[in-house]
């Protein structure tokens, strides 16, 4: 029967848009948090709304499968986020910690760091100055670049519009953009929006804290950049690249495999000019603020990240590298060994197999975060969004318009092709 080969792709849409619906509902109904709850509620009715849609294009062959991948990203990523931001005007009176913010903390801890660096040089709040021992919200986590998108709100005070997530939602989508058009504006597939757009992952963090997401957006524009034709490409990439190193430190693998794919495709000279903008812009936007307080840039930055600050990060999902850590001294040790050899296995890997593409980059760098999250001692589920969304990106940047079922609205089913979920948006311009 030729419609059952064609339709596979659908089926897929709709056993992926089953269980995000599932794990949206959990959210709605079971969270502590105020903020996942808000974003259940938005998401269950706009995964139901795909889920739906997609059953009409499954039953009728007429419809078209990105419809549904738009209309979650508006009902389970902006309104949720738009809501949100407008809870926390003034007039909003806050709970109890934590249970109900209308933020998760990284997004006024930003906020609070863009305010220090323009009244204080620096965005690091000197702890000896609490007069109490530290909390771990009392950290500003996060490279000198991060306050960037504090500053709508620093400078121009309390509006729904000025929330750091309207920032970063922003940035994200302008820097997906420009990859994909950095890299020729590729055909798109459907099953690379459903990793980028529409995972649960992606939206609830978009929705609720947002600085993730941005840092993985710039890390796949960095690496289209990297890969793009043209004599300045490596030094566009490299200054991106300090950009989103400083940050969050998590985007280091990225911008390691973009240097070895460099020197790989391009040649020793270009790696050259890669590092030299690397160096020279991370250096301006780094050395003002750690020479303004070395010892609080390192204790925020540095040391409490990896578990030696005055006070513990928090982060403790229960991820295979935390549970054998929690079976003692010998269990750390075990999975900071179990850490090392990953790290080691994917090092070879990019050495021996330099990426040549920058599908290749992505999925290395995919891999390498995907390992490093689930065997770290102290780690958050929300960072698996990482390697989610670089998969995604990784297909979305390099599989062209290779195959896949098109469906556009009015003309029924196509062709049978492959499962890999290609699909052009109806009437208009081939996007992520």
């Amino acid at each position: 029967m030729q419609g059952t080969p064609a339709r596979r792709p659908l089926y897929v849409d709709l056993a992926l848009y089953g269980g995000f619906l599932a794990f949206a509902a959990i959210s709605a109904f079971g969270s502590e948090f105020y903020g996942y709850r808000v974003w259940g509620n938005f998401a269950t009715a706009g995964y139901l709304a795909a889920l739906l849609l997609t059953a009409w294009t499954a039953l009728t062959g007429r419809g078209s499968r990105w419809l549904p991948v738009w209309v979650v990203t508006a009902v389970a990523t902006v309104a949720p986020l738009l809501y949100l931001a407008w809870r926390r005007s003034p007039t909003f009176t806050w709970g109890p910690w934590p249970w109900s913010f209308p933020a998760q903390p990284e997004v006024w801890v930003i906020e609070r760091s863009a305010r220090a660096l323009i009244t204080h040089g620096t965005p690091y709040l000197d702890l000896a100055t609490l007069g109490r021992a530290p909390h771990p919200d009392d950290y500003t986590p996060y490279g000198p670049s991060m306050t960037l998108f504090g500053f709508p709100r620093a400078l121009l005070g309390e509006h729904p519009l000025t929330d750091a997530r309207v920032a970063f939602l922003v940035v994200t989508a302008a820097a997906l953009l420009l990859a994909w058009r950095a890299l020729g504006r590729p055909d798109v597939p459907v099953r690379a929006a459903h990793l980028v757009l529409a995972c649960p992952l992606t939206a609830l963090t978009l929705a609720v804290a947002g600085d993730d997401v941005a840092v993985i957006a710039l890390v796949v524009l960095a690496t289209a950049l990297a890969y793009r034709a043209g004599p300045a490409a490596p030094l566009w990439a490299g200054a991106l690249g300090a950009v989103v190193v400083t940050m969050k430190l998590t985007a280091l693998p990225a911008v390691a495999v973009l240097a070895v794919g460099i020197a790989a495709t391009r040649g020793w000279r270009a790696l050259g000019a890669f590092t030299a903008a690397l160096v020279a812009v991370g250096s301006v936007l780094v050395l003002p603020v750690l020479l303004a307080d070395p010892t609080s840039f390192v204790e925020h930055v540095i040391k409490f990240p990896v578990g030696l600050g005055q006070a513990s990060s928090p982060a403790s999902s229960p991820l295979p590298g935390h549970l054998v850590a929690r079976l003692g001294p010998a269990g750390h040790a075990a999975a900071l060994v179990l850490l090392g050899l990953a790290a080691a296995a994917t090092t070879t890997w990019v050495l021996v197999r330099p990426p040549r593409t920058a599908r290749d980059a992505l999925a290395r760098t995919a891999v390498g975060l995907g390992l490093a999250i689930v065997l770290a001692p102290a780690t958050r589920w929300g960072y698996l969004v990482y390697p989610v969304v670089l998969v995604g990106a990784a297909i979305a940047l390099g599989r062209g318009g290779q195959g896949g079922l098109r469906v556009r609205v009015g003309t029924g089913v196509s062709a049978p092709a492959d499962d890999s979920g290609v699909d052009s948006p109806p009437g208009g311009p081939r996007t992520a």
